[in-house]
């Protein structure tokens, strides 16, 4: 199974994941989800799989600096216009999205 790791290359969650992977011999490609993702084409796939209240990081301080208009805003919208606010890392499998690196997710891809 080959893993892609949407995230950021500053994100300790996301160095964390991608070095567990790599340590259970998981072949995983990472994608810095500001400089190389296709979010227009991702955000909904992943919006889909997850939900808005699982995708959106609202402990984030971009979360925190938004309006209330703009909170209430489409998710989609949101989402690609501000990808800080996506809950990292989102690990695709092929047949599956996760989002964030919880014990679930660890269970299910290590």
């Amino acid at each position: 199974m080959s893993l892609i790791l949407y995230g950021l290359k500053n994100c300790d969650t996301c160095k964390k994941a991608l070095k567990a992977l790599e340590g259970a011999d998981q072949p995983v490609t990472f994608v810095d989800i500001r400089a190389d993702a296709d979010l227009a084409k991702k955000i909904p796939i992943w919006l889909n799989a997850a939900g808005p209240e699982t995708l959106i990081n609202k402990r984030s301080t971009t979360w925190r600096n938004l309006s209330e208009t703009e909170r209430a805003g489409d998710p989609q919208e949101l989402l690609i216009a501000n990808p800080t606010l996506i809950k990292r890392p989102v690990i695709e499998t092929g047949s599956d999205t996760h989002v964030g690196w919880t014990k679930t997710v660890q269970d299910a891809l290590l």
